[in-house]
């Protein structure tokens, strides 16, 4: 069985998983070719080498066309998206699985159901190349599994479409309800909902 370890110290989120993945060695132009069979536009992905904390990492962005509109979009939209691409049959899945993950949280803590979460314009486009990137670039390492230490929350408040909400944001402690996480170390949010999922 082949497994990977995210390291959680600094939190997670979508892009996170990106950077770790291209600087393990996924080619950045096999998440591009991949997401680039989905029905969707107004994006684009970049690659840098960054410092942090003195340490060298592999940042990647998706970067969102501002001229371009992005709609509102429900779960049963996402996952069109998602099915309407080229992509295997393995990554439809595990993005589809994720997506629904972060529905049913959001429906919970909104007191709705799962088909009528939206997720926010550009966030749903940051959202779906970020999840279905990952889910590419897990399926290119050949992974069986994946596994992950204590996630770090952080605190403070964050502000969301919703209003201002506490750190961790409630979709986010409802998907890691039961795993290892803790608060801190920082007073911002280090693992979005995103990320979380």
């Amino acid at each position: 069985m082949k497994m990977g370890y995210l390291d959680c110290f600094s939190g997670i989120s979508g892009d996170m998983c990106l950077g770790a993945l291209v600087d393990v060695g996924v080619p950045l132009e096999a998440i591009r070719e991949a997401l680039g069979t989905l029905p969707l536009h107004g994006y684009a992905l970049s690659a840098r080498e960054v410092r942090r904390c003195g340490m060298r990492a592999t940042q990647v962005k998706v970067e969102l066309e501002h001229s371009h509109h992005h709609p509102h979009r429900g779960l049963s939209d996402v996952l069109a998206i998602i099915e309407g691409g080229s992509l295997p049959d393995r990554v439809v899945a595990d993005g589809s699985a994720v997506f629904r993950a972060l529905a049913e949280a959001e429906a919970l803590v909104h007191g709705t159901h799962p088909d009528k979460v939206h997720f926010h314009e550009v966030g749903a486009v940051d959202a779906i190349c970020d999840i279905v990137g990952t889910a590419v670039g897990l399926h290119e390492l050949g992974l069986d599994a994946l596994t992950f230490s204590t996630v770090s929350l952080g605190g403070g408040t964050v502000k969301a479409a919703h209003g201002v909400l506490p750190v961790p944001a409630p979709a986010t402690a409802e998907l890691l309800k039961g795993l290892p996480a803790k608060g801190g170390p920082v007073g911002f949010e280090p693992a979005p909902p995103t990320g979380a999922a």
